[in-house]
């Protein structure tokens, strides 16, 4: 079956229950998507951890090189990266068991989807958690 995404009412209840996000690619240059995005995910009262492994930090807060050096229990895990990386980084939240799984506007894996199929994390994929946020 082709990967479907939850409907909207789904969507608006994440957004309203699942605060702690790990950004897997977010970027430390503030013109990037990634950063104006989480910045205004932060801003709108959710905790963003930034997953990379080329920078140090940014918006203010500690990076981590992967999600397995994120401490603590996962809410969502917000992917910036291309849509073939993300079976790697689906195998990576796995292990985790975010509650969701969601790649940005532009990014879609149905082999990544597949892999979270049969565990607790709902998929959203080729969608910008921003805009969804700003249109409840």
């Amino acid at each position: 079956m082709a990967f479907q995404n939850p409907d909207q009412s789904k969507i608006k209840d994440i957004l309203q229950t699942k605060k702690r996000i790990a950004v897997v690619g977010l970027s430390d240059k503030p013109e990037r998507t990634s950063y104006q995005v989480s910045s205004y995910m932060k801003d709108n009262g959710y905790e963003i951890i930034p997953v990379n492994p080329t920078i140090e930090e940014t918006m203010g807060l500690k990076a981590y090189p992967s999600l397995k050096d994120v401490e603590g229990p996962i809410d969502i895990v917000n992917v910036f990266r291309r849509s073939e990386e993300l079976p790697a980084i689906a195998e990576e939240a796995k292990e985790l068991q975010p509650d969701v799984f969601w790649a940005q506007l532009g990014i879609f894996n149905e082999e990544a989807a597949n892999m979270l199929e049969n565990t607790k994390t709902t998929v959203i994929m080729d969608r910008c958690i921003k805009v969804e946020h700003a249109s409840m």
